[in-house]
């Protein structure tokens, strides 16, 4: 069985200011590239060609999109994190959740957001500590930089034992003509 997640892995510029606060703040910044979730992580054993068809056929009608993210919002909702939020792009982002929790991802869809709306974000920030979380709240509050890429593909990662990503597939997005 492999535990697997969903993401988009967006290409910036400036993308060293988003390394910087993740490498302070976000245990997992050495284990996965900074990333937008589509499908949380999950545990399957979906072959990799079902997986591929049912994710291609989700994004054949996707076009490229621009997305912007700017703004860091602290969370507490549900553990102490750091949200970079998007501020262009978010309608096609939840689109495309919806659509891949679709077919043989639809049993995947998580209890937890069953009672929520799905907000599309980029973790920069997740602690356990309470004081550290207010120290990093206050160092990211003014932090404005505006993060722009377009985005063509998706991308499957498997997670390892050690919380490590590996690619497991990158599906391009609807080719224009």
């Amino acid at each position: 069985m492999l535990k697997r997640c969903i993401m988009i892995f967006p290409k910036f510029e400036n993308v060293k200011i988003i390394d910087g606060i993740r490498d302070k703040y976000d245990p997992l910044a050495k284990n996965v590239r900074p990333h937008i979730t589509l499908v949380f992580p999950f545990k399957s054993d979906i072959e990799t060609g079902d997986l591929k068809k049912h994710i291609s056929s989700v994004v054949s009608e996707i076009k490229p999109f621009e997305v912007i993210l700017q703004g860091i919002t602290p969370v507490k909702s549900f553990g102490n994190y750091l949200f970079l939020g998007i501020q262009k792009g978010n309608d096609k982002i939840i689109k495309l959740h919806e659509k891949l929790y679709t077919g043989i991802l639809e049993v995947h869809y998580p209890e937890w957001l069953k009672c929520g709306n799905f907000l599309p974000h980029m973790t920069v920030g997740c602690l356990d500590d309470n004081e550290i979380f207010k120290i990093a709240t206050n160092d990211t509050k003014n932090i404005d930089n505006c993060f722009k890429t377009v985005v063509n593909e998706v991308s499957v990662e498997i997670i390892d034992e050690n919380q490590d990503s590996i690619i497991e597939l990158k599906i391009p997005l609807k080719i224009t003509e």
